[in-house]
């Protein structure tokens, strides 16, 4: 790869607001032009979503201010279609950019597609639009003292209960899971959790499988109703068809399949991050998550500018370091892991757990202030000896 490339980042997520900042650093001396493109001028902190919902007031940030000085351009926009072959995206079905590589930082959202009821009856987190309509819904159902269903007892669903329970202590909250809540979790963190979610008289339905969402109840397979004047709906997630509606190699979800690079093994022009890429490692596939998508898009940046210099790229390492969960605005807890995610013993809780998923939420604005101007590093783990190897 030469210089004098165009590269198009589409997505300004928390993987691809970093990525095309990162890059603008890393070719700062070369002749590349960086394009950013997002439907939306504001920059969405889905870690954060819960408080939203929950009726707390967030900062609002907006992507041209968190790229002023870089030099990358924002476009604001949906990508609608993608040529690999011309290099080409169409932009809202009328404007068309061409690229010599592509960044593809499309993300994930809320499926609520597959139990009747959820696309019509239920709310989600995915932005701060829908995460605002379930807080005004929440006012409304606080002042008759009502109830509230969170569905899905994956760490989203777990903040989300708290955080309405805490911030909403009139309300009966309910979350309704297959799986046991924090399973992920240690014996002693999922003790501590447990006993949190006690304290702020959250009901759990665990092993509850759902089957209808209706306008003032859930239905459960066993067919009982549980009362619901708000539902939240947490669990499952789809991407964006863009991908595989232009021929990119995906899998089964539609996650572009990536080499050890992360470049698409169909048309190695495109990288894929987040959770838009099926990245593969030793241990298994990682999972979307902040923690695992920001280094995707470290690396990336880095593989490109590399790219550009005519220089080899090593594969992709990373490894899981912690799960952070808040549980409400006081209390905490953080489960420290192995690369494959898989607890260890130590854990915090308390105030330390509190400071400590704060300073997690916050980090990708300070990671993105700072790598204006130098290399900043979100890879915590690599995986150690077990990810020096690519996946199979």
């Amino acid at each position: 790869m030469n210089n004098g490339q165009h590269i198009v980042v589409l997505g300004a997520g928390y993987t691809g607001l970093f990525s095309a900042i990162r890059l603008a650093y890393r070719t700062r001396r070369t002749d590349v032009k960086i394009t950013l493109v997002n439907p939306s001028s504001r920059f969405v902190e889905r870690l954060r979503m819960h408080q939203l919902a929950a009726g707390q007031e967030l900062t609002g940030h907006q992507i041209p201010d968190l790229l002023a000085g870089t030099g990358v351009t924002f476009v604001q926009g949906t990508a609608t279609a993608i040529e690999p072959e011309a290099r080409q995206i169409t932009v809202d079905g009328t404007k068309t950019l061409g690229y010599d590589t592509l960044v593809y930082a499309l993300g994930s959202s809320t499926d609520t597609g597959k139990v009747p009821g959820a696309d019509v009856h239920a709310f989600t987190l995915d932005n701060p639009e829908t995460s605002g309509r379930f807080a005004t819904r929440l006012t409304e159902v606080a002042v008759s003292g009502g109830t509230v269903t969170v569905c899905g007892g994956g760490l989203t669903g777990i903040e989300a209960a708290t955080e309405i329970a805490d911030s909403h202590p009139g309300l009966n909250v309910t979350l309704i899971s297959l799986a046991e809540p924090g399973g992920m979790l240690g014996p002693k963190a999922r003790a501590y959790l447990y006993g949190a979610l006690d304290r702020l008289g959250v009901t759990v339905e665990t092993g509850a499988r759902v089957t209808k969402v209706l306008p003032d109840a859930v239905e459960l397979a066993d067919g009982r109703l549980v009362p619901s004047d708000a539902c939240l709906w947490t669990t499952g997630v789809k991407v964006s068809p863009l991908a595989a509606d232009a021929g990119i190699a995906t899998d089964d979800h539609g996650l572009i399949l990536v080499d050890a690079t992360l470049r698409s093994v169909s048309h190695p022009e495109i990288h894929a991050i987040g959770d838009a890429a099926a990245v593969r490692l030793a241990w298994g596939q990682i999972h979307g998550s902040c923690q695992s998508g920001l280094p995707t898009a470290q690396y990336t940046a880095d593989a490109i500018a590399q790219l550009v210099r005519g220089k080899a790229v090593k594969p992709f390492r990373f490894g899981y370091f912690h799960q952070p969960v808040s549980l409400g605005r006081r209390d905490a807890v953080i489960q420290f892991t192995k690369a494959d995610e898989t607890p260890r013993r130590l854990h915090l809780t308390g105030r330390s757990a509190v400071a400590y998923k704060e300073m997690v939420s916050g980090s990708p604005l300070t990671t993105y202030r700072l790598s204006k101007r130098m290399n900043v590093t979100t890879i915590v783990s690599k995986g150690g000896r077990v990810t020096r190897n690519p996946a199979g």
